[in-house]
């Protein structure tokens, strides 16, 4: 996959949201830490669809892990809107993506230079920055 010289990188999952920009090139990423923003997890009506039975018997749905992602998606929107982020590459695992790309803001689909649906939220920069090049 692409990611921009000096692109954000959001890497995502049901706990954590790291931000990361690329010190690198294009192909070649070299991912520096930007933040760690702290998200209030406020909009529990993103899991409503996720209501059914087997999924809580089952515990596959947390509906403070979709919160969290739709918390995520709102502040990716917020910066893209403040003109912080101009290229934009997400990172999260699918159940999380998902939940994400129903809370974009059409400003941010258009800043979104890619997505990868994964789970490495909790892998070092160089596992991560191998998954964005082999992508």
């Amino acid at each position: 996959m692409k990611c921009p010289h000096m692109a954000h990188v959001a890497i995502v999952d049901g706990a954590r949201f790291v931000v990361m920009r690329n010190k690198g090139q294009a192909f070649e990423p070299k991912l520096e830490k930007v933040s760690n923003p702290e998200l209030e997890a406020t909009n529990f009506s993103a899991g409503i669809r996720h209501q059914d039975d087997g999924g809580q018997r089952h515990g596959r749905t947390d509906l403070n892990e979709l919160a969290h992602g739709a918390a995520a998606a709102q502040w990716l929107n917020e910066q893209v809107l403040a003109g912080k982020i101009d290229d934009l590459v997400v990172i999260a695992d699918p159940k999380t993506l998902g939940e994400m790309r129903r809370h974009y803001h059409k400003e941010l689909e258009q800043k979104l230079v890619g997505e990868l649906a994964k789970e490495l939220a909790n892998e070092p920069a160089d596992v991560i920055e191998k998954a964005i090049a082999a992508h």
